[in-house]
């Protein structure tokens, strides 16, 4: 159907019937009428005014314009360009025809004019060809108008338009052009720039060409920098569209503009305590900028890599970090997302770089002579900030900077000292004077109530990154030793054991309406277990410190079992228990692997120990745990909404029901470590369960008889000897029966461990014997019972086979015997034929008709017998009725014979 008959259909409905001459489609004829060939040029003018008041004003207008408008208007830009007042009028009433009218809505299913007036204008490429030839007009309002059209026009058909503008000559240039013109003019031209470059590749590559980057710089400077309004956001978001996707523009910034104009944007100028929305929404874009030249571009691209490590080299060169630092760090007024932003900025570009991260590890904040470790002011603002994106942000700083750096992780345990007691009980806000790692353990050891324990978890948070992966690091943290509260509770306390504590008492933490921890403390847990586990892991020093306490072995137990912690908490305590199994090197009694898979068995049971890992993998904080994604791009539509960000607002939609700080637990790394630690405890504990305790050394010495040992003494000791490899032989048998049985039973048993477990190590070894024997047994049944149902079937399709075959020669038989009786027949009259016995034949068919005969005499005689019966019995009744039956007979002879002759009579007749 073509779309402007449609559209005289749908105006036909708004004004009245096509047909019917309504008012409305009349003026609107007249109109359009005038202005195309009316004489006067004041009455031309006039009338456009009235059509585009008309048109800006109602839907209806609108529908008008699509149906009969369009040629009359483009006829006037086409043909009239001397009238400056008439070209005015025809661009301002195209403008009203794309421009939605809010207060005139109609239903959904309603025709949108203006979507299809958009459709109308952009399918011929010569209407956007001869809107382009308009911006050369000398005419100001002309040019604006033409701006705003094309801009309306990318709204509603932007695909098309970036097609049509690609393929006329010098379209872009003449886009570009208007950057240089007046302010306003520049401002749409700028506006509809960023709309073309947002996705359109080849558009941005002709920007750039054109010089797009020192246009834009030079807006910014002229604007105020950060200091300036909305132009300065566009212009930013117009550069970031320009380098975004593109590694190739990023070379070209660097090579030729360097990153001098784009660092000079984050300087904070005038009163630094004054973070209007707008400029925070400035800061936020130069940041996306930092962060995009940080990606180094896409990563189909194949110079991505080397790009981007030369992206950060450069802009550490130009001392970016000072201007991140002042912004994140030392200004204390800057609004939350522009402090978290420039923290993962910092933390991004020391990501893998040697050469950044020994300028970070040496820089310094502040005035003379307070200068502090830049480190340490992020440590101060992770441990005291009362924003979760703060904290989480100020994290990310410090896992990158201890990723792939043991020199890093070395020098920062290498200030892990304890204060004095009287510093151990100071307020945290005197820890200015504090190296980081005494700031670090002031924070893991401040207290014991509700918020310092949140304190304690940010400062575990921070130690796992610094010994995560660094053996050195780990025995140097692990001979740390707390001094006691009080002098009678005997020597120090390895700092190993005081987060065990805090662990068992941040479960037994209580809000203040008595229930269960807080959804505000529910990270504290995971966040210390998180530090335990890498503190473990590939150290059995630590494994042995752990164990030395005999009550943290049974805590452990009891918190995998706790049906009232959370699936992760359980998870990771699993985890926990595994790491004192595989990094075990122990041969103490009660204290060795054997002995903790023995304990697990006994108090858990190993399949309910294993359930944990899997209840933990099928949790949404490890199916949620992803590598980082791009931000979004920051644009008009969502830069308002993200600089009034509130803290915590920006979790992605698939972790809204968790804890925004326990997401950044369970990050991509640490989960793929619990998933390959998961494997390596599984198979060590099946290894470690399945082999005996040693509890002979077999020396061969022990099987000769010694010097001066008689006869007697040497049988007891062999029998002894003997005894003693039975008991262990024995024992091993128990331990693959409960093994096997523990491996074969499912997650869903609600018995407990002790109704599991079988008491006697015999009564395992045959009850898996039985077990062994009923499955081959099921076995045997199952292929016996598919052999059945296999014959079964096969009888079933002989035997209607056999049917189906009997059921056939039983035809054939009677067919046979039919022929066999016709041909009998057929011989015998041929033979009485031949033999002239002609009356012997007709003798035997007279006796066949008369048998005939005498069977249906038989059969009217037993009619007339049954007949007679029946009148015998109405006699009878009419008898007893008073009734004379004689002469009822003989009135119905009478009847009976005139009815004959009158058949008789008609006969004749």
């Amino acid at each position: 159907m073509d779309l402007v008959a449609k559209y005289q259909g749908v105006v036909g409905r708004v004004f009245g019937n096509e047909n019917s001459g309504s008012s409305e489609d009349s003026y609107v004829e007249r109109l359009l009428d005038r202005i195309n060939n009316g004489v006067l040029a004041e009455d031309r003018r006039a009338a456009m005014l009235e059509f585009q008041s008309i048109v800006s004003e109602s839907r209806a207008g609108q529908m008008a314009f699509g149906a009969m408008g369009f040629p009359v208007i483009l006829s006037v830009l086409k043909e009239e360009r001397d009238d400056v007042e008439m070209v005015r009028g025809a661009l301002e009433t195209l403008v009203s025809a794309l421009t939605p009218i809010d207060y005139a809505k109609g239903p959904a299913n309603e025709v949108q004019p203006t979507l299809m007036n958009s459709d109308l204008l952009s399918r011929e490429v010569d209407n956007i060809s001869l809107l382009l030839s308009l911006l050369s007009e000398e005419d100001f309002y002309v040019r604006y108008y033409t701006l705003q059209l094309l801009t309306a026009l990318l709204t509603n058909s932007p695909q098309r338009l970036q097609e049509a503008i690609l393929s006329i000559p010098r379209g872009i240039t003449r886009l570009m052009d208007m950057l240089m013109d007046r302010e306003v003019i520049r401002n749409e031209a700028l506006l509809l720039l960023t709309y073309l470059t947002r996705e359109a590749e080849e558009i941005q590559k002709i920007v750039v060409f054109e010089g797009a980057f020192e246009k834009i710089f030079s807006i910014i400077k002229e604007e105020g920098g950060s200091e300036g309004g909305v132009v300065v956001q566009d212009c930013l978001e117009l550069l970031n569209n320009l380098l975004r996707n593109s590694a190739s523009n990023q070379v070209l910034l660097r090579e030729t503009m360097s990153f001098d104009q784009l660092l000079s944007i984050l300087k904070l100028r005038g009163t630094t305590y004054r973070y209007t929305e707008q400029k925070t929404i400035n800061l936020l874009s130069v940041l996306e900028t930092i962060n995009l030249l940080i990606m180094g571009g896409p990563e189909t691209d194949p110079g991505r890599d080397s790009n981007k490590l030369t992206n950060k080299t450069v802009l550490v060169q130009k001392r970016v970090l000072d201007h991140l630092f002042m912004v994140g760090v030392e200004s204390q007024w800057a609004p939350v997302p522009v402090r978290c932003t420039a923290l993962h900025c910092i933390g991004d570009l020391i990501a893998n770089h040697p050469k950044n991260l020994e300028e970070l590890a040496s820089k310094r904040l502040g005035e003379e002579p307070d200068l502090e470790p830049a480190l340490n002011s992020v440590l101060r603002i992770l441990l005291r900030t009362s924003s979760k994106q703060e904290f989480m942000a100020a994290d990310y700083l410090f896992k990158n900077f201890c990723q792939q750096n043991p020199d890093g992780q070395t020098m920062l345990a290498s200030t892990l000292i304890l204060q004095p007691q009287s510093m151990i009980h100071a307020p945290v806000e005197e820890d200015i004077n504090m190296s980081f790692g005494s700031m670090l353990l002031h924070g893991l050891t401040t207290g014991e109530n509700e918020g310092d324990l949140e304190t304690c978890s940010r400062a575990a948070s921070v130690l796992s990154h610094v010994i995560k992966g660094n053996n050195q690091c780990k025995e140097k943290v692990l001979k740390i030793e707390l001094e006691a509260p009080t002098p009678t509770l005997g020597g120090p306390e390895p700092l190993l054991h005081r987060m065990v504590k805090y662990l068992a008492l941040a479960s037994s933490m209580k809000s203040k309406d008595g229930k269960s921890s807080t959804s505000e403390n529910v990270f504290v847990q995971p966040n210390i277990l998180k530090l335990l586990i890498i503190w473990l892991s590939d150290c059995p020093n630590a494994v042995q410190c752990f164990l030395d306490s005999r009550p943290h072995l049974t805590y452990f137990l009891e918190l995998v079992s706790n049906p009232t912690t959370t699936v992760s908490v359980r998870g990771l305590a699993a985890v926990l228990l595994g790491e004192c199994v595989i990094y075990n090197k122990s041969n103490a009694s009660g204290r060795d692997a054997f002995s903790i898979v023995d304990a697990i068995s006994q108090k858990v049971g190993l399949t309910s120990y294993f359930l944990k890992f899997d209840e933990m993998q099928k949790s949404s904080l490890f199916t949620s745990a992803k590598p980082s994604l791009p931000r979004k791009p920051l644009t008009r539509s969502t830069a308002a909404s993200i600089a009034e960000i509130e803290d915590g607002g920006n979790e992605s939609s698939d972790q809204k029901n968790e804890h925004p700080m326990l997401t950044s637990v369970f990050d991509s790394p640490f989960v793929y470590f619990l998933k390959r630690l998961e494997a390596d405890i599984r198979e060590k504990i099946v290894e470690a369960y399945s082999s005996p305790k040693s509890q002979v050394t077999v020396v061969p010495a022990e099987l000769e008889q010694r010097s001066g040992e008689n006869d007697v003494d040497y049988i007891k000791r062999l029998k002894t000897f003997v005894d003693k490899q039975c008991h262990e032989i024995q024992d091993l048998l128990s331990r693959n029966a409960t093994l096997a049985e523990d491996l074969a039973k499912t997650g869903g048993n609600n018995s407990s461990p002790l109704e599991r477990k079988v008491s006697g190590g015999s009564d395992r070894v045959q009850l898996e014997t039985m077990r062994r024997d009923l499955q081959e047994a099921s076995q045997r049944i199952e292929m016996l019972k598919a052999e059945k149902t296999k014959a079964e079937s096969e009888a079933s399709t002989y035997k209607n086979l056999a049917g189906k075959t009997e059921s056939d020669l039983k035809s054939l038989s009677d067919a046979y015997n039919s022929l066999e009786q016709a041909n009998f027949r057929l011989e015998k009259q041929v033979k009485a034929l031949k033999s002239g016995d002609i009356e012997a034949l007709e003798e035997e068919a007279r006796e066949e008709a008369l048998k005939e005969s005498e069977v249906e005499l038989n059969d009217l005689l037993v009619c007339l017998g049954q007949e007679q019966s029946k009148v015998d019995k109405l006699s009878n009744r009419l008898r007893e009725l008073g009734e004379d039956v004689d002469k009822l007979l003989e009135d119905i002879g009478a009847d009976v014979g005139a009815d004959v002759g009158a058949d008789e009579e008609d006969e004749e007749d």
